[in-house]
């Protein structure tokens, strides 16, 4: 499904929130051409950035637990962004990774 459709389709009122989000989410992965590895820690790096909350953690750790991607590449993308985003961002994506972890 393109953007596009999901966004006519949406606009229509023909998908519900959460299959909004899912048609997006499907429709950014493809578009991206990212290997699924990359692309997980691209998101985990947008999520320190914008200082999500842990629901949002939560979602986006168990898409990347069907990665290969380890808790030490996670660490190393929070290291990598720290000078970029703030050390307290950074302070705040680990407490909430810790809480998304909890919560699973």
């Amino acid at each position: 499904m393109s953007e596009d459709t999901v966004l006519k389709d949406v606009a229509e009122g023909k998908l519900d929130a959460l299959e909004f989000l899912t048609a997006v989410n499907i429709a950014c992965i493809e578009a991206s051409g990212l290997d699924p590895d990359t692309l997980m820690l691209v998101r985990i790096a947008a999520l320190a950035a914008i200082d999500a909350p842990a629901a949002s953690w939560f979602a986006n750790l168990g898409a990347a637990s069907l990665t290969d991607i380890t808790l030490e590449q996670v660490r190393g993308a929070l290291i990598a962004i720290a000078p970029l985003i703030g050390t307290p961002k950074v302070i705040s994506a680990s407490a909430k990774i810790l809480e998304a972890i909890e919560m699973a």
